[in-house]
């Protein structure tokens, strides 16, 4: 097997073409034809390329490369009839690493595979050092792989979806998060009314960090947009 591809498409011609191209060629492919199941594949699986199509139900391809980066640099190919140099522009800030416009050729698609991989397995090479806990002022001390948190040497009980939460808060701070990405993302589901779940969550979470809400140390409001982490690495 020379790779993992996960191709994120809803239109069955295509994506049976370029799913049937690289398994002849050794690739093994995952299949997905929505967003919201592009992400479950992706948090599941451990992938070498994604390509993801824009124009998808559920969830659009661009929310999709922003959900995969808050969590992976797995190399993200766009692959879309839009052609428009703002959406170009746009992947590519989300954090896609190529962008490929419809109609293509398979050759060029697989010159470009090909490509991303290389990069992929030299960036790998390098030496990273694994962070396997993190400590914040006041107390709060987070392990990643153990899923396990203490606040002032004690551990405290999270439920998964809160754990899942603070994670992510916590991975990427200082950055905002509305409530429908982090119900997208947490959840893996669209849904207007998950709004509210995550504010009882996020509630939840908070008094068990016993964060206050006016001055927090950990997870701040930011009104009319959604919340962010804001702790301290001590």
């Amino acid at each position: 097997m020379k790779a993992r591809i996960l191709v994120v498409e809803d239109d069955a011609g295509i994506a049976r073409v370029v799913r049937d191209t690289f398994l002849r060629d050794g690739y093994e492919v995952t299949w997905a034809t929505s967003g919201l199941e592009g992400l479950e594949d992706f948090q599941k699986g451990a992938y070498d390329v994604i390509l993801v199509d824009l124009m998808l139900p559920e969830m659009d391809g661009l929310t999709l490369c922003e959900n995969i980066r808050w969590k992976s640099d797995v190399p993200i190919m766009i692959i879309s009839a839009r052609k428009e140099d703002e959406d170009k522009v746009e992947g590519l800030q989300l954090g896609a690493d190529d962008y490929l416009a419809k109609p293509f050729s398979l050759v060029e698609l697989k010159a470009r595979v090909e490509s991303l991989l290389r990069r992929w397995r030299r960036y790998q090479g390098i030496e990273e050092t694994i962070i396997e806990r993190v400590e914040y002022l006041h107390g709060l001390v987070i392990y990643w792989e153990q899923e396990k948190v203490m606040l002032h040497q004690k551990e405290i009980s999270l439920t998964s979806k809160e754990f899942e939460l603070l994670k992510l808060l916590a991975q990427n701070p200082q950055k905002t998060f509305s409530k429908e990405e982090l119900y997208q993302h947490v959840w893996q589901q669209s849904d207007m009314e998950g709004t509210h779940t995550v504010t009882v969550h996020i509630k939840s979470l908070r008094e068990k960090l016993a964060d206050p809400v006016k001055k927090p140390y950990f997870i701040q409001t930011v009104w009319g947009k959604g919340y962010r982490f804001i702790g301290d690495p001590s």
